[in-house]
């Protein structure tokens, strides 16, 4: 069976670069097959892979495709804006933060406590278990003993007193924070700061005092007189927890209260 095509229909095949190719007449007397017999005519085109005019073309293998990239990892971002946050929202911001890697192992973030206006901020360190349990600062027995001190003042953690700490999730195991994960949530405190306006800061711990201060000095060496973060007085003192190990040291703590209490009477 041939294919009948006029010369203008020739013509218009021939622009297009299609050639066309014509079975050959079966020879007589060779078997013929009804697949042969019924096999038209094939239009190949001008082939660019080098394939003659009038041999059909090996089937070409699909394209290869390039594997897929693997994602990239998540870049861990601290909430955009923090120095522009009223309290809400920067409450918002610590709770959902992502910044570091101990987002993977809280229970709760501690955001802080207290009075949003008050003349006293007292910063702790990190959370521990019973922060971490219960999302706010100062818990169990070191928070106990804080207590007491701000009540030897007259003053207690909802009074005149906003409490937080330079981290706002728990290290695990207690562990000591690293210094990436202090400067992923340092603009929280500093903003923490903004908002508040105290008269005093109280640094409570070692991590706390470097935080602020920006020094590796001991705290032995940093007491009994005012430093300065962002133009608010500090003054440096024990963390409660290393006061319960270290019974004769309340004084100097006490000692470190009553010349923060000074402070604002000046102030």
């Amino acid at each position: 069976m041939s294919l009948d095509l006029d010369e203008r229909q020739r013509a218009m095949l021939a622009e297009m670069g299609v050639q066309l190719f014509q079975p050959s007449p079966t020879p007589a007397g060779a078997d013929s097959t009804p697949a042969a017999a019924a096999a038209p005519a094939v239009a190949l085109a001008r082939a660019p892979n080098g394939v003659p005019p009038g041999r059909p073309a090996a089937a070409l293998p699909p394209p290869a495709v390039a594997p897929a990239a693997p994602a990239a990892t998540a870049l861990r971002v601290r909430p955009a804006g923090v120095a522009d946050m009223d309290w809400p929202a920067l409450r918002e911001a610590v709770a959902g933060c992502q910044a570091c890697k101990l987002c993977n192992h809280r229970r709760n973030t501690v955001f802080g406590v207290g009075d949003e206006q008050a003349d006293w901020l007292i910063v702790g360190e990190a959370p521990g278990e019973n922060e971490d349990l219960q999302g706010e600062p100062f818990v169990g027995q070191a928070g106990k003993l804080l207590d007491n001190m701000l009540r030897a003042l007259q003053l207690d953690r909802r009074n005149n007193v906003f409490i937080a700490n330079v981290l706002k999730c728990r290290p695990p195991g207690n562990r000591n924070p690293e210094p990436e994960e202090v400067a992923q949530c340092e603009p929280f405190l500093r903003r923490q700061v903004e908002l508040l306006q105290p008269k005093i800061i109280l640094a409570m711990g070692r991590f706390a005092v470097q935080s602020l201060l920006q020094t590796a000095e001991p705290i032995g060496k940093l007491r009994g007189r005012a430093h300065s973060y962002h133009g608010v007085p500090v003054v440096v003192t024990y963390h409660p927890a290393y006061l319960l190990r270290n019974l004769p040291d309340k004084a100097k703590a006490w000692a470190d209260l009553c010349l923060a209490a000074a402070l604002i009477r000046q102030g």
